[in-house]
């Protein structure tokens, strides 16, 4: 019988967990067009074999919608999530090399920006850049960077005043170079740990904002519209319309996070004999 660590396990389940979120992925953009296929003799079944997740009222197969509206909230999350840690990096990394006046302004925008409620933040922004996806890309990805930049302000103090920084610093290494070539590379572990974990913030954001109405557009197969839409229906009956997609959208978010432990084990050497 084989035994594994627990560090063997988490890495088996985040790569399990990759590969379930990449097939979701794909397959979601394959049916993107059949989940917008409207077929009134069919409309509110409920869950049977040919149509698992049931359907709606306007006779949509909910588990390829369902499938297909995950897809798009993966996709978004990929983008928002990698300018949002890009953002980070260099805020944090600014705010700790570029001297006083600098760290300053840079503390002082993470403090403004989290003392306002995130989600009234995150609407102001994607209702003025005008919604939809971009909207959303762009409100996302400015309010998801904070605390990343945040953790890497404090790694870059704490790596400042390490012997080999000093002794880069002595040999005429300008302040650029030191960040770029000696520090980087220390914290690419938290940058890139970073970076899977806000992708479930960014997915949860994204389905909240549009289905309040102000995030995709109503005729987008995401999973925010598809909620927002089941709400005028579980009162007649139509539980599936709201709970399959909920389950799944739980699901996807916690692939994220055991993906998350995974890679946080995975680059961080003071756990590797656990």
């Amino acid at each position: 019988m084989i035994h594994r660590n627990r560090r063997e396990m988490m890495v088996l389940l985040a790569a399990v967990s990759l590969i379930l979120l990449a097939a979701v992925t794909i397959a979601g953009a394959n049916v993107y067009g059949d989940a917008m296929v409207t077929d009134f003799s069919r409309k509110n079944l409920p869950p049977c074999l040919e149509y698992p997740f049931g359907t709606d009222f306007m006779g949509r197969d909910m588990f390829v919608r369902t499938i297909a509206g995950l897809s798009v909230s993966i996709r978004l999350g990929l983008v928002t999530a990698a300018f949002s840690a890009v953002i980070a990096f260099f805020m944090g990394m600014a705010a700790a090399v570029l001297g006083k006046t600098a760290d300053g302004l840079v503390s002082g925008l993470i403090d403004l920006m989290m003392g306002i409620p995130h989600i009234l933040l995150l609407i102001l922004i994607s209702f003025a850049c005008g919604k939809g996806f971009w909207g959303v890309v762009i409100g996302i990805s400015m309010t998801h960077w904070t605390s990343l930049a945040r953790l890497i302000r404090g790694e870059v103090l704490q790596l400042r005043e390490s012997n080999y920084m000093k002794i880069a610093a002595r040999l005429g290494h300008g302040k650029l170079r030191t960040a770029m070539v000696h520090m980087t590379p220390h914290l690419l572990p938290q940058f890139i740990t970073g970076l899977v974990l806000l992708f479930p913030h960014a997915i949860l954001h994204e389905a909240s904002i549009t289905f309040l109405g102000f995030g995709l557009s109503p005729e987008e197969p995401a999973i925010g519209v598809i909620l927002s839409e089941s709400m005028k229906y579980l009162v007649t009956g139509e539980w599936w319309l709201a709970v399959f997609p909920g389950v799944l959208l739980v699901g996807v978010v916690l692939l994220f996070h055991i993906l998350g432990q995974g890679v946080l084990l995975i680059l961080d050497p003071e756990r590797a004999h656990e």
